[in-house]
C-alpha cells in the first residue's frame, strides 16, 4: 500500500484510486504501474519493461504495445487537468514513475 498525493496504489488488493476515485487498469496497465511505483525514479527501459511484464523478448511491435499500455494508463490516472502524470517518459529510453 502506498500513498502519493492524490494517488493510492495497493497491490495486494490491485488498487489504484485518485482523489478517492477507483481507477480501473487493465491487467498490463495495473502490472507496469506496480513495477515503477515500487522503484520510484528507477528507470525501466523497453526491454526491461518487456521482460518483467510481459515476459517476452524485445521487438519494434512490443514497444508500440508499451508505449500505447502507458499512454492509457497516463489518461486513466490523470482525471484532472491539475493532476500531475506521475508516469515520466525518459526519451528514447523507457519509463519511470516520480512525484
Amino acid at each position: 500500500m502506498s500513498k502519493y498525493q492524490n494517488l493510492y496504489f495497493c497491490l495486494e488488493q490491485r488498487l489504484v484510486t485518485v482523489r478517492g476515485q477507483m481507477i480501473s487498469l487493465t491487467v498490463k496497465e495495473f502490472d507496469i504501474l506496480a513495477l515503477l511505483i515500487q522503484n520510484p525514479k528507477r528507470v525501466f527501459t523497453y526491454e526491461m519493461l518487456l521482460d518483467l511484464v510481459w515476459h517476452e523478448n524485445y521487438t519494434y511491435y512490443s514497444r508500440k504495445a508499451i508505449n500505447n499500455h502507458v499512454s492509457n494508463l497516463r489518461k486513466k490516472i490523470r482525471i484532472a487537468p491539475d493532476l500531475q502524470d506521475y508516469v515520466k517518459s525518459v526519451y528514447g529510453v523507457g519509463y519511470k514513475f516520480e512525484v
